[in-house]
């Protein structure tokens, strides 16, 4: 079995569709390893969005992540990563095909309602600093 890491960031949240989303993973037959609802602290999201540094926005993403709680799941399942990115849909939710996360909820970039780690060696690295 195969792990990977989801984060609902504060817009899903605020927007209360954190069943909604966890619902569709659940259908897909995904097990909920472990689950948690917290405030992310700003190096935390600094870590995590460290590829990221040099970008204009990153400060954006930074002030974004710590504007309100999140969800954090590590969900399991055979190709638990690609699978969940399949699911997650494109970044841009403008460019996300319908019926993904992202198409359905999403409006920008900047603020497209969920995180998913894009590598099985992401989801480690990724799982650890957030549980």
């Amino acid at each position: 079995m195969e792990q990977t890491l989801v984060i609902i960031k504060p817009d899903g949240v605020q927007k209360r569709l954190v069943g909604e989303i966890i619902s569709r993973f659940e259908k897909r037959g995904f097990t909920i390893k472990n689950m948690k609802m917290e405030q992310l602290k700003e190096d935390v999201v600094k870590e995590h969005y460290a590829h990221l540094k040099s970008e204009p926005f990153f400060m954006n993403v930074v002030k974004f992540m710590t504007s309100g709680p999140v969800v954090c799941l590590i969900l399991e399942s055979p190709l638990a990563v690609q699978s969940v990115r399949q699911m997650v849909g494109a970044t841009n939710p403008q460019e996300a095909l319908p019926g993904t996360i992202r198409s359905d909820f999403g409006f920008i970039s900047s603020s497209n309602i969920i995180h998913a780690s894009d590598s099985i060696e992401a989801a480690e690295i990724e799982i650890k600093r957030f549980f």
